[in-house]
């Protein structure tokens, strides 16, 4: 049976410290890197201009290549592969929902919008949500 972690990640320096950690200390299993790109909300936000495109799906796998793209290069410092996905809706949510295949979940504490201290007060923080 094949070990599976699932590393959620924004373009924080928290998510790639878990990547990180994932990779050291999870040397057998598959990794797979999950990008969430929010749906539109009344908060607006990144994700408005997705309702904007034609293609949704294909709009959100643009907003995960800068992700990816890191995820890789770290992946490859450890002579390691990882499986990319991209998600959509509520981050949260959206993790909870992909992690029920997963045996292990490694995330960072906070993102990128960890310093808005009003999104967080309002949207409340992922990783608190996903954990409780």
């Amino acid at each position: 049976m094949v070990f599976e972690v699932l590393v959620p990640m924004d373009n924080s320096k928290m998510a790639e410290k878990a990547l990180r950690y994932a990779l050291e200390n999870h040397p057998d299993a598959e990794i797979t890197v999950y990008h969430v790109v929010g749906g539109p909300t009344i908060m607006m936000g990144d994700a408005v201009g997705l309702a904007l495109e034609n293609n949704i799906q294909e709009s959100a796998k643009e907003h995960s290549k800068s992700v990816f793209e890191t995820a890789h290069k770290i992946a490859s410092e450890y002579d390691r592969e990882v499986t990319t996905e991209t998600g959509l809706g509520h981050p949260a949510r959206a993790i909870l929902k992909r992690a029920e295949n997963f045996e292990t979940i490694v995330m960072g504490s906070h993102g990128r919008h960890s310093e808005d201290i009003t999104r967080g007060f309002l949207i409340g923080n992922v990783a608190k949500t996903v954990f409780t």
